[in-house]
């Protein structure tokens, strides 16, 4: 078994961080075996080495290696490329294509941004890490495969399950041995020797002299969050040789190159919970208006009731103070006396029976039911098209004072038309 070290200088990879050798340390030991690992991490940290280092170490090594972006690939023709197609399961397969897991038969698969997968996908994914049995798009016929998975994510995979983006079961078949890449920000040492790794590389890649940081610069690198990694450390690196003709990197000159620099990396504190009274969107307020007013309207029932039982106003008030006030309002204006509003229930008792009472004796109130009723039958509307036809014409004509020319605009046809319609229907 090779040592961390060796790995290290084999693949290039730079660093003397803790985190980082015990994910490599568990590299080495999962290798000889067919243990299925999840690889995690920030994008950008560098997780496709891991399955690199796995499948050089294992009995495998010799079979192919395939390094799939489940992220790249359309939803639609996911499943084509993993599993394969047969001629005409589909429009635009004119013949058999064989998927990434027939073709890497005995070998190992990288399934790089593996939570972007979707769920029709996963199931498929899942019984191949059950038994190693598949279906091709469009195929009847079980397949099998002997392939080895190794997965990376990026996502917060407990938050994915929750919400319903990935298959329980298929994360802990994937994450039977879970390797956690550190962020850049956890490795200070060794920001600056990756910088310089960079900075050399580019040297020679652009045949110029390779940059350097003065000590205020370095720092500014080691305290800077990198939220891209290392891929961001490298394009840093990468435009400052190319851009900068002076070699020798200022702290004025970096921070031009880093975004959000001058931050404060200070910890802050964030509400996650919502307020009682804060509404995520307008229905809420709405809802929470009309349980308002149903509460307000059950105390004025139960005002109103005392009031009547008790038949003793002032008393009530007393009594019901700060339920009179939450009703009213706490300003003078709002708020009215309890006895007009007693007074105007009794007056509102008597004067409502009165109409009842008086329909039939007053010959008045009769007859302005008659017209009322009257009213009605002639608003009713008819639908007959002639009948619309006289109205609108009548109603253009007596608009524009008898002027046929106006008025057969206004309707929209010929003054010709206006003038035979006139004559048709004798107006």
């Amino acid at each position: 078994m090779e040592s961390v070290q060796a790995i290290k200088q084999r693949f290039e990879i730079i660093g003397n961080d803790p985190k980082l050798n015990r994910a490599l340390e568990k590299a080495i030991q999962v290798a000889p075996t067919d243990i299925s690992v999840l690889v995690t991490g920030e994008s950008g940290v560098g997780k496709e080495a891991v399955p690199k280092i796995i499948h050089s170490l294992s009995h495998r090594k010799h079979a192919k290696y395939i390094a799939v972006n489940c992220g790249a690939i359309p939803e639609g023709t996911i499943d084509s490329e993993l599993f394969g197609h047969e001629k005409g399961a589909f429009t635009g397969a004119t013949q058999t294509r064989r998927g990434y897991f027939e073709v890497a038969d005995g070998g190992t698969i990288f399934l790089d941004e593996v939570g972007e997968l979707p769920l029709t996908t996963q199931v498929r994914l899942l019984r191949i890490l059950e038994n190693g049995e598949f279906l091709k798009v469009g195929s009847s016929q079980v397949q099998k495969t002997n392939v080895r998975i190794v997965a990376a994510t990026n996502m917060d995979m407990t938050e994915a399950i929750k919400g319903g983006k990935f298959r329980e079961d298929l994360f802990y078949r994937l994450s039977t041995v879970e390797i956690h890449i550190p962020p850049l920000r956890e490795r200070s040492e060794d920001i600056h020797l990756l910088f310089r790794k960079f900075a050399s590389d580019f040297g020679q890649k652009y045949k110029m002299p390779t940059i350097r940081l003065q000590d205020d610069a370095i720092q500014l690198l080691t305290k800077y969050r990198w939220p891209g990694n290392i891929r961001q450390l490298r394009n840093v690196a990468e435009q400052i040789s190319v851009l900068e003709s002076e070699r020798n990197i200022s702290l004025a000159t970096l921070n031009g190159y880093l975004p959000h620099a001058n931050d404060s990396n200070l910890p802050a504190v964030i509400a996650r919970g919502k307020k009682e009274n804060d509404f995520s969107n307008e229905r809420e307020i709405l809802y929470k208006v009309l349980f308002d007013m149903k509460a307000d309207l059950n105390d004025l029932k139960k005002l109103t009731l005392k009031m009547l039982q008790n038949n003793d106003s002032s008393k009530v008030q007393e009594e019901n103070e700060n339920l009179i006030r939450k009703i009213y309002g706490t300003n003078g204006e709002d708020i009215e006396d309890v006895e007009d509003i007693k007074e105007e229930k009794t007056r509102a008792m008597k004067v409502l029976p009165l109409p009842e009472a008086r329909i039939e004796s007053s010959p008045e109130v009769v007859k302005e039911d008659k017209y009322h009723f009257a009213e009605e039958i002639e608003e009713e509307e008819t639908l007959s098209l002639q009948e619309k036809e006289i109205e609108l014409i009548r109603k253009s004509l007596e608009r524009n004072r008898g002027k046929r020319k106006a008025a057969a605009s206004e309707l929209g046809i010929s003054e010709r038309t206006l003038y035979r319609k006139i004559k048709q229907y004798d107006l």
